[in-house]
């Protein structure tokens, strides 16, 4: 498959949320995501007003969810949106209700890693509950967490070749990365490419960070896009 740039919009504040997506893809961005953030600050309501600016354009609800998977689900399919996040740590039967929404809703489940054990076990368990797309994601509170006690910072990257490696479903690497590492990315056979903070976004305060953001991301989806098909495991 292609690869695909996703813009990560985690803001709270609904404008600045459609502001930044309009520059994104004037950039070359395929994909929006409607961040955590930004659906705890404005729900359903950030999710439609992105459907009615961007009436054929992907978007991808971070739900993270954890449990009433059907629910939030439909709640987001019916908002506009195309995609919605589940959680591996979540039960088995919530990932599974998901997976069936997203079938009745006709939209696309995406399954998280983040906080398993076995980081590689929890994507190929995602993609056998029925997820068509891997996150592999190590969260924002562990890398700081480690890095506070004088650690080396845990990276997608660590392990990004033996989770591409364990699915046949696309794999997107998400936490942390700079922009050499998300470029990167799909020479280790994952497609999907997220941008977010602290690439496009201030991570501390969550607003649309300084600088010349549409002519960095027209170069960084340039060079993403430029890879060509990437052979996905068959």
């Amino acid at each position: 498959m292609k690869p695909i740039v996703q813009i990560s919009l985690d803001l709270t504040n609904i404008d600045e949320a459609l502001e930044t997506a309009a520059m994104a893809l004037r950039a070359g961005v395929d994909w929006l995501e409607a961040g955590t953030p930004l659906i705890l600050a404005e729900g359903l309501h950030g999710v439609r007003k992105l459907r009615e600016a961007f009436p054929d354009i992907p978007i991808v609800a971070d739900l993270k969810t954890m449990d009433g998977g059907y629910l939030e689900a439909e709640m987001m399919a019916k908002a506009g949106a195309t995609h919605v996040v589940v959680m591996a740590r979540a039960h088995e039967e919530t990932i599974k209700v998901v997976v069936q929404a997203g079938k009745d809703y006709n939209i696309k489940v995406m399954g998280d890693n983040l906080g398993c054990e076995d980081m590689v076990a929890g994507a190929k368990w995602l993609e056998d509950l029925g997820c068509d797309y891997v996150i592999h994601h190590i969260g924002y509170d562990e890398r700081r967490g480690i890095a506070a006690q004088g650690k080396q910072m845990p990276s997608p990257m660590d392990q990004l070749k033996e989770v591409v490696d364990a699915v046949r479903v696309p794999v997107q690497a998400v936490g942390g990365l700079t922009i050499e590492q998300a470029i990167a990315c799909p020479s280790f056979g994952a497609p999907l490419v997220v941008l977010g903070a602290p690439l496009t976004i201030d991570a501390d305060s969550f607003k649309t960070a300084d600088g010349d953001l549409e002519s960095s991301l027209r170069l960084i989806c340039d060079k993403i896009h430029a890879y060509g098909d990437i052979k996905l495991k068959s």
